[in-house]
């Protein structure tokens, strides 16, 4: 039966999700690859990540063909997660897809329920609204234990601090910010270095007071870094 299998899938030039779902079975299954055979959650974990960031790269450097590998590559690790979890008897790849499919029903009430949303920033507000009732998650402790801790540390410290403002906390207007990460980065350079632990505290302190300025100008600081990096980069290999 399973040699069948193989040969059907082989035969199969019509491809689509099933066959997808089939041969990731195939490759877990008893005469399979032994490598495929040897993973878990944790072993695949930064593989996750990793496609994540290349898919991140294609739609950066607005290359389609690439985006499409890149996204087969990161459904492939869907996949592989949802086999290992099959095959413990807990849920399917139907069931991923299931739930996915009701949450985008319940969360846009304003495409299949009686909610109005005439803009980009109405239909997001209609999205959040209903995310919070869901996740049963109110005011500022919900709030933020609503941003995943394993975010990008920049990521995180943005979205903490955007948080923290939606909820009414202040960290005072652009100029105060700023003359705060200029107080921080003076009292380091008045003190020097040699105290590793409080140098190593107040860059942690000056550089989330960086990304609360990012958060209250609107930009992202994550994807700002990234591209002066890759800027410096750029004219480093030129030089």
């Amino acid at each position: 039966m399973k040699d069948m299998e193989k040969a059907a899938i082989l035969a199969d030039k019509d491809h689509d999700i099933n066959t997808l779902r089939r041969i990731m079975a195939c490759l877990r299954g008893e005469n399979g690859c032994p490598w495929d055979r040897a993973q878990d959650h944790k072993s695949i974990r930064r593989d996750l990540i990793e496609e994540t960031y290349e898919v991140a790269e294609a739609i950066d450097n607005d290359d389609s063909d690439l985006l499409r590998e890149e996204l087969g590559d990161l459904l492939l690790q869907v996949v592989f997660h949802a086999r290992m979890e099959e095959e413990a008897g807990r849920f399917s790849l139907d069931d991923v897809i299931a739930d996915l499919c009701e949450k985008l029903i319940r969360r846009h009430p304003h495409v299949f329920g009686d909610v109005s949303a005439e803009d980009p920033e109405g239909a997001l507000a209609s999205w959040n609204e209903a995310k919070k009732e869901e996740k049963h998650r109110d005011g500022a402790k919900g709030n933020m234990e609503a941003i995943p801790p394993s975010l990008p540390a920049l990521m995180r410290a943005r979205k903490t601090a955007k948080v923290a403002m939606k909820d009414g906390y202040s960290f005072g207007d652009t100029d105060a910010i700023i003359d705060r990460i200029t107080a921080k980065l003076g009292d380091l350079k008045a003190k020097g270095t040699g105290d590793l632990e409080e140098t190593v505290r107040t860059l942690s302190d000056a550089i989330f007071d960086i990304s609360a300025l990012f958060a209250a100008l609107g930009e992202d600081p994550e994807e700002n870094l990234n591209k002066k990096t890759a800027g410096f980069i750029d004219s480093y290999t030129n030089l």
